[in-house]
Parts: structure tokens; sequence; C-alpha cells
């Protein structure tokens, strides 16, 4: 018998995966393409950040619906583990969106002179 909200800790755990790898894919898949550069890449940020968002909602829902249990004292591993790749998702996110903004600044400035 499965526990309650262990189908929400499992799709909490595949969007956190999800979100973890959409970003790196997304840059290992621009050194096989001819027309997909580098910057094309930056698409696949809300991509990430999106699955990152759901995967968090997910893992809350899973520890909302096991802490209504009387074994609900323990955390569910797959949320927990969902939860943790979620986090690094948007930890990713995050860092690609520094990293354009400070691409489109220095090609902004690399302009001006």
């Amino acid at each position: 018998m499965s526990r309650p909200g262990s189908g929400a800790a499992w799709g909490s755990l595949v969007a956190g995966l999800a979100s973890a790898a959409t970003l790196p894919v997304a840059v290992y898949a621009t050194r096989f393409s001819g027309s997909y550069e580098l910057l094309h890449a930056g698409f696949a940020i809300p991509i990430g950040a999106a699955l990152g968002l759901v995967a968090l909602s997910l893992a809350r829902r899973a520890e909302r619906r096991g802490s209504l249990t009387l074994a609900g004292a323990r955390r569910h591993g797959a949320a927990r583990a969902g939860r943790g790749l979620a986090l690094l998702g948007l930890c990713l996110a995050a860092a690609a969106v520094v990293s354009l903004a400070v691409y489109g600044l220095l090609e902004y400035a690399g302009t001006r002179e």
C-alpha cells in the first residue's frame, strides 16, 4: 500500500530531475549543432525554472499529505530528493540569468566605444 502523497513525491522527484538537467542538456546540445549557439541555450532558462517551481509545489503537497498520517513524522525520501533537485535547478536558472545579464552588459559596453 502506498503512502498518501507518494504520487506527488515521485512527481516532485521527476520534475526536479528534469529541472536540474534542463540547462546542462541545453548547453551540451550546442556542441553538436551548427545553427544552435551557446547563447541560444538561454531559452531553456524559463523551462528549468518552471520545472523547479512545479517540483517544489509537488514536494510541499507530498509532505503536507504525509503529515496527516500517523507515519507523517518521517518525510518521504522522494519528496526530499525532488526538493533538493528543484533547488539545484532554480540555482542553475538563476546563475544562467546572471551570466546572460553580464554578457548583455559587456556587449552593450563594447558597442559604446
